[in-house]
């Protein structure tokens, strides 16, 4: 537990509110989650500082109540979160995040070492969840435009298997393809060029 709580104490964060709130999200891990970093908020006067935890699966904001004696937590998965944003002030840096659906959060007066590295993890993740929205959504439109149809002209059809579908149908889904951008000009000629020589 130690060599855990180690690793987290890099910029200066408070080990007791580190211990503390590690023992808490802990519990609240799920299959394969892990905590990769925490931020603990330093106010001039502060019993118990609100703190960021960032897992591989999402932001987990935790606020103590009642003299630190319960937890507020408020988490979001990556996949939601739209863009995240980190302002360096006199006294500390705060850092906010905003989800897709517009849900915004912040967490103000953290040391400006931890907000940088938030920030720096959030911005990594971002760039995933960029890559995994647009995978997410051409799926989507392959599914809408008719997705069985394969396009790629250098994988050969077998002579021997006859065509089940109408070679007209086909090109409509060629057409809705190209129309979703999803396909290119050239591939659909091709395939065009090749449905209609066999008409």
């Amino acid at each position: 537990m130690i060599n855990d709580l180690k690793r987290f104490l890099n910029e200066e964060q408070d080990p007791k509110a580190v211990e503390k709130l590690l023992a808490k999200v802990t519990g609240l891990l799920t299959s394969g989650e892990q905590v990769e970093y925490i931020a603990v908020q330093k106010k001039p006067v502060n019993l118990s500082p609100d703190c960021i935890a960032l897992t591989n699966k999402r932001i987990i904001f935790c606020r103590p109540k009642n003299l630190g004696l319960s937890m507020d937590f408020q988490d979001y998965s990556w996949k939601d979160i739209l863009d995240c944003h980190m302002k360096e002030g006199i006294m500390g840096a705060t850092f906010s995040m905003k989800t897709i659906k517009g849900n915004m959060n912040m967490l103000d007066y953290l040391p400006k070492a931890q907000a940088r590295k938030l920030y720096q993890f959030a911005q990594q993740k971002e760039e995933e969840m960029i890559v995994f929205r647009r995978e997410h959504d051409l799926e989507n439109k392959r599914a809408i435009a008719g997705g069985g149809i394969t396009v790629n002209a250098s994988v050969p059809i077998p002579q021997n298997v006859e065509q089940k579908e109408d070679p007209l149908e086909t090109l409509q889904k060629l057409k809705k393809l190209l129309d979703s951008e999803i396909i290119s000009q050239t591939e659909f000629d091709t395939k065009k060029t090749e449905i209609l020589s066999k008409m």
